[in-house]
């Protein structure tokens, strides 16, 4: 039945919400009394001291049944009560929400319950209902009840030592929680702990009073069988000690045993929660590598505790006794520290004669208790106790706190704890296994580096494993850290079925969780909306730990790490993890699903290999949970660390868009932005070390992050500021001018459109060749071993622009790539001069946008000739030659658009779709075009001639502003068209403000001034065109005055006015006409149009500051669009259409194009180029340790520590200076004696000495005093 009951409240308790308003706990917890029980006493027992009035329960005979009463028979035999016979279970009629009157408004939770009641059932009350973190370490103290003085080193253990080492543990304190003793001690420093600690960055400490029911003063205060939500608590006297139940506890277990003022009636509930607690595992759901560990506590005590001792020693529960404290503490303490050197003797209950050893232990132990205990009767039964305890006193550590430090109490806890681990490890095992787990568990980094990697201990891999995952899913970099530097390869380590296991172990209320499981539920065929799956998560998340071995979480694979990868990435880079899954080749989402799920339906052998990439994969894992610490050492760790960065900006930048809680989406803006400050000042580092090898470093393809690069990576991240790099922005102005001298004036270019020849002249400047400069150094340093390395990465400035049309002279595809980059056996054939020169200036970037920018001011010349001068009458009048010209121009930039569009790059035909409609300025082309469209249609026909004429009017617009675009690349009008565009938001608010005010004054003024004019178009212009010319000061005084003459002829007939005459005036009313007019002008001329300025005012000095990186950002897009273009401008650009057709599809020659500059680099000059980026951000890293250490900050911290060191040194010291003076003495006594003992000799006749007694020496000499 039991069993039963404790299986329901797990169901029942996981889908509660832990804590929250009145009313929904009433309605969670409304299932309680039907699973808890309490007692009552049902049978009287006399208690022979209260001549006959008391129960033995405590009660008196009034309280009970009359049953027993009259049963005097049964109470005659039965001598001695027993809760389990004498008392029967009810529902429990005590539970809820604890509120203080007087205290805080913070609510404690408690519980009546019978002491019978299943600990399972409890412990998931506790931690999924009532809200309480699952422990890392739970602390029972046991003792110090009752009103006994608790002494002043062991309030300053408990709150120097004991709390604030559990606070730094995330634990929970067990008491008997009342306002006495060892509990109110506790429950004050637990107080003042939690107000002096920053409640965000220290774990909390729970703490848990454990009391007999019967024992608690005011306990019908909390009597309410529907539960209390809160019950008002009153404390008579807060001063004293008392049995009142302590405000600074988070809840109460009140056990009821059927008994009335006697204590220990919560003993055996209290040590089987402890048991039960310590099989329970740590961390997330459960996840961690150990049990919880559980450590008693004993405080001085009476001699009764030796029961409760036994009895959890017997269970293996390890005990740490206060030395010093009184009672039982010092009595355990006496027997195991001056008995320890005995054996140890088995009890027996038979009457065999013992060996002589083990009846002197007994003896000893007989006489420690009668000289402790000297009161109590039954000293047999206490002696045996006592030597079930000494044969486990393994189990027992003890503690002077009057010596020793409570600020290293917490050392003291995991030595405790450690020492009585190592009885249960098994014998192949480290034996400081069990103490690193515990520091793992605890994050007490500190620790485990003085205690555990000191260089004393040699770890093996198996040793470091689990702890590593539990460092891991519970997000401890620094033991992560500490792994990796002593031992753990994490090649071996991360394997893709480990990489899967620790995204499974994602918390449930993350985005990252969410968007996993939209993904899995698409594969299993049953997807939901995110918005579908958090309503269900809200609703489950307390039972999801129960739920783990079985649910679909399980299920979750590296399939649908990148599926969520690929929609945070989009089209930058290819999916990760394919080639794991085999599925490299595989583009269609529905054959990518079919081929994953027959996988998984087999053995899943990928899980087994080890991860390509380890570094990056968990950098990936620690980014996607927006774990600022551990995506910060993974990336320390990963390589190819610029565009690492950048990454991880992308993927937090998208998350931020998705994620809905604003603290976290704050978070992952401001990691997000500390990456890309690291890929900037990294990058810049890299800039100032080697120019050729960083730009080589922006364009190199990536292996790792799905063969992009930092430049395609940093325009997807939006990193303005990377972009706004010096060195950046000199490869981009590399790439724009080709091989020609960025010092060249533009008239220069200008000149030599129109006559071309002056590009031979040196009126241009270019370049030098790369390869005729290797040529002039000569052949033999070209694959010697004294080659410098940087001639690897030296022809890359050279080499982009020849990159664009190496294609013509070349069949390979990576022929310009290995050729440029290793310059060694395969070069393209060498041109003519003439060839070579032309191809310098015209496939120029800059010679392309500068040819366009003529052809389009030309464009939109012939348009407005065509609109203003050339247009004829629809066919066959007309349309006029040049009108047939512009037609084909527009045709030739569609076809560019078409070419843009679909034959560039190597996304499929949806991406690149999608792609093209993001960018805003193709939007504002392909509206251009579409209008453009109608526009001719309608033209062509008599009917509709004059709107399509209409039509090419807006749409010469359009065109026209598409010059802003193009001006983008300038230097100066570049920030300010950004700066136009930022003001534009501005309008849009200040146009709906104004539309409000225009609206309310324009229907109020026509009211008013008209009485009745049915007519729209004279409504309209009256309500909302006459009021907005107002503010230009455009104002019809003669019609709006009636004072004024007004020679417009106007009727008052109704049939007139609906025929279309004007309406007259209305002249009663026209004074409000006037005031309203004032009041309008008043608040548009004066307050919203310097509320716009004063936006304007504002946009433009924020953005000012920040235009110039605005600008270079967007500076990348032009140069990768005219780079990518051929080098004729509309309309001639159709000839290049046609080489490229003439190319692409008959001679099929491969595009080299369609890689915006991207380096393919392989072998040595990969594994160069990586060595060179690790090297600088090894520097970089080091400059800015260097730079954190001479902060303010951390030496004050360094001086902190320092002092520290000192202070417990000089504490060392006072210890010995304690110590050798009580040796001084000693030694003075002895000294004495003997003096003593010569004299009496040397006095005595019994005997003559042989010789004369030795004379008194110096010990220290006089040279070696003056000298000292």
């Amino acid at each position: 039945m039991r069993e039963a009951q404790g299986g329901v409240v797990v169901g029942v308790g996981g889908g509660g919400g832990g804590g929250g308003k009145s009313h929904k706990s009433e309605k969670d917890q409304s299932w309680i009394p039907k699973i808890i029980k309490k007692r009552v006493c049902s049978t009287f027992v006399e208690d022979s001291l209260s001549n006959g009035s008391l129960c033995q329960c405590g009660g008196v005979r009034d309280a009970h049944a009359s049953v027993a009463l009259s049963d005097y028979f049964s109470t005659a035999i039965i001598n001695h009560w027993d809760s389990a016979q004498h008392s029967s279970e009810y529902p429990t009629d005590a539970f809820g929400e604890l509120q203080f009157a007087g205290a805080s408004k913070r609510h404690s939770y408690f519980l009546r319950l019978s002491w019978d009641t299943p600990p399972s059932m409890v412990y998931t009350l506790m931690t999924a209902h009532w809200g309480l973190p699952a422990p890392n370490l739970v602390v029972s103290v046991v003792g110090g009840e009752g009103r006994t003085k608790v002494k002043t080193w062991v309030r300053e253990v408990l709150r120097q030592g004991l709390v604030k080492a559990s606070q730094s543990t995330g634990a929970w304190i067990l008491t008997a929680g009342l306002r006495e003793g060892v509990g109110r001690c506790v429950g004050e420093a637990v107080r003042d702990h939690a107000t002096a600690a920053a409640s965000i960055s220290v774990s909390k400490v729970v703490a848990l009073g454990i009391a007999p029911w019967g024992l608690v003063h005011n306990r019908q205060q909390l009597v309410n069988p529907q539960g209390s939500f809160p019950a008002k608590y009153y404390v008579n006297n807060t001063t004293r000690d008392s049995c009142c139940l302590d405000n600074n506890y988070q809840a109460f277990l009140l056990v009821d045993d059927g008994s009335v003022g006697r204590r220990g009636g919560d003993m055996g509930f209290r040590a089987k929660l402890e048991d039960y607690i310590s099989h329970q595992r740590t961390g997330i759901w459960g996840s961690g590598s150990i049990d919880i560990p559980v450590l008693c506590m004993l405080v001085s005590g009476e001699a009764s505790m030796l029961e409760r001792v036994d009895l959890s020693l017997k269970n293996s529960m390890p005990w740490l006794v206060l030395a010093g404290s009184g009672g039982m503490a010092d009595f355990l303490s006496d027997v195991l520290e001056n008995l320890s050197s005995l054996p140890v003797v088995q009890s027996s209950n038979e009457g065999d004669v013992e060996a002589a050893p083990s009846l002197d232990l007994k003896d000893r132990v007989a006489e420690r208790v009668k000289r402790h205990f000297p009161s109590e009767v039954e000293t047999d039964k206490l002696v045996e106790r006592v030597l079930s305890i000494y044969q486990n006193r393994d189990l027992i550590t003890i503690y002077h706190g009057e010596q020793e430090a409570p600020n290293e109490f917490d050392t003291v806890l995991l030595k405790a704890l450690v020492g009585a681990s190592k009885n249960r490890v098994s014998v192949d095992a480290s034996p400081y296994n069990e103490e690193l787990k515990l520091a793992v568990t605890w994050n007490r980094v500190d620790i485990a580096k003085s205690e555990l990697f000191n260089g004393d201990i040699h770890w093996r891999y198996e040793d470091l494993e689990d702890s590593m995952t539990d460092a891991l899913i519970n997000d401890k970099p620094q033991f992560v850290r500490l792994f990796t530097e002593n031992g753990l390869n994490i090649l071996d380590y991360l394997t893709y079925g480990r990489l899967e296991s620790l995204y499974r172990s994602v918390a449930d209320g993350t985005l990252l969780y969410q968007l996993l499981q939209r993904h899995l539920m698409e594969r299993l065929g049953t997807a939901a909306p995110v918005s579908t799956l958090t309503n269900q998560q809200g609703s489950s998340s307390k039972v999801a730990a129960e739920k783990m071995q079985s649910g679909p979480v399980m299920e979750i694979t590296l399939f649908e790490v990148s599926r969520v990868l690929e929609l945070l990435m989009g089209d930058v880079c290819q999916p990760f993890y394919f080639d794991a899954l085999g599925m490299e080749q595989i583009t269609s989402k529905r054959r990518a699903l079919r081929r994953v799920s027959k996988l998984l339906r087999g053995d899943c052998l990928y899980r087994e290999k080890r991860c390509l990439f380890p570094w990056a994969s968990l950098f990936i894992w620690a980014v996607l949970q927006n774990r600022s610490e551990m995506a910060t050492f993974f990336w320390e760790m990963a390589g190819e660390s610029v565009l690492s960065a950048l990454s991880g900006c992308k993927i937090l930048r998208e998350l931020s868009k998705m994620e809905t809680e604003t603290e976290t989406k704050v978070a992952m803006k401001d990691l997000a932005q500390t990456f890309e400050n690291l890929a900037h000042d990294l990058f810049s580092s890299c800039y100032r070390s080697n120019e050729s090898r960083s730009f080589t470093l922006l364009i190199r393809k990536s292996p790792v992050w799905g063969g992009t690069t930092c430049m395609q990576m940093g325009m997807g991240a939006d990193a303005r500021l990377f972009f706004s790099n010096d060195g950046v922005q000199s490869l981009l102005s590399q790439i724009w001018w080709g091989d020609m001298k960025r010092n060249t004036e533009v008239w220069k270019l200008l000149l030599t459109f129109f006559c071309p020849i002056i590009c031979y002249t040196n009126l241009i400047s270019f370049r030098k060749h790369e390869d005729q400069q290797q040529e002039e150094e000569g052949k033999s340093n070209e694959d010697g071993p004294g080659r410098d390395s940087d001639s690897l990465y030296g022809t890359t400035i050279f080499s982009f622009s020849d990159i664009k049309h190496i294609e013509a002279d070349s069949q390979e595809a990576n022929s310009p790539r290995s050729a440029h980059i290793k310059g060694v056996s395969h070069r393209p054939p060498k041109r003519p001069f003439i060839v070579s020169r032309w191809r310098q200036f015209w496939f120029a970037p800059v010679t392309s946008f500068l040819g366009n920018v003529l052809m389009y001011f030309l464009f939109l010349l012939l348009f407005a000739y065509v609109l203003l001068v050339d247009f004829k009458p629809p066919p066959p009048a007309g349309p006029a030659i040049t009108e047939y010209v512009l037609y084909f121009w527009v045709f030739t930039i569609v076809c560019e658009e078409i070419r843009e569009t679909f034959f560039l790059g190597t996304m499929t035909w949806r991406q690149r779709i999608r792609v093209y409609i993001q960018d805003v300025w193709n939007k504002c082309d392909l509206t251009a075009i579409i209008l453009f469209i109608i526009g001719l249609i309608c033209r062509m026909f008599h009917w509709s001639y004059g709107f399509g004429r209409d039509v090419l009017c807006v749409d010469y617009m359009v065109f026209t502003l598409r010059l802003i675009h193009i001006f983008a690349i300038h230097k100066q009008l570049g920030p300010k068209i950004i700066i136009v565009g930022k003001m534009m938001k501005d309008v849009f608010f200040f146009l709906f403000f104004l539309g409000v005010w225009l609206m309310a004054y324009g229907v109020a003024n026509q009211a008013l001034i008209y009485s009745y004019d049915p007519r729209p178009d004279r409504i309209f212009r009256r309500v909302f065109y006459r009021p907005y010319l107002h503010i230009f000061g455009q104002i019809p005084v003669e019609e709006m005055d009636v004072g004024k003459a007004w020679d417009m002829p106007c009727t008052d007939n109704v049939t007139l006015i609906q025929g279309g005459a004007e309406p007259c005036r209305t002249m009663y009313s026209n004074w409000l006409v006037v005031i309203l007019l004032v009041v309008y002008l008043l608040v548009t001329n004066i307050l919203l149009i310097n509320l716009l300025i004063a936006m304007f005012s504002y946009t433009f000095s924020e953005v000012q500051a920040n235009s110039d990186i605005y600008w270079k950002f967007q500076r990348y897009n032009l140069i990768v669009q005219y780079h990518s273009r051929p080098s004729l401008a509309p309309p001639f650009i159709i000839l290049s259409h046609l080489n490229l057709f003439i190319k692409r599809t008959i001679r099929k020659v491969p595009s080299i194009k369609i890689h915006h500059f991207v380096l393919q680099l392989k072998g040595k000059a990969a594994n160069r180029l990586m060595t060179w980026e690790t090297i600088q951000k090894e520097d970089f890293l080091t400059a800015q340790t260097k730079i954190q250490k001479s902060s303010d900050s951390e030496r004050l911290k360094r001086m902190s520590a320092k002092v520290d060191g000192v202070l417990k040194h000089v504490t060392e010291n006072r210890d010995f200076d304690h110590r050798l003076r009580a040796l001084e003495n000693e030694m003075e006594y002895c000294s004495n004696a003997l003096s003593w003992i010569v004299d009496t000799l040397a006095q005595s006749s019994t005997f003559k000495p042989p010789r004369p007694p030795p004379a008194v020496r110096d010990v220290f000499p006089s040279s070696s005093t003056s000298t000292t």
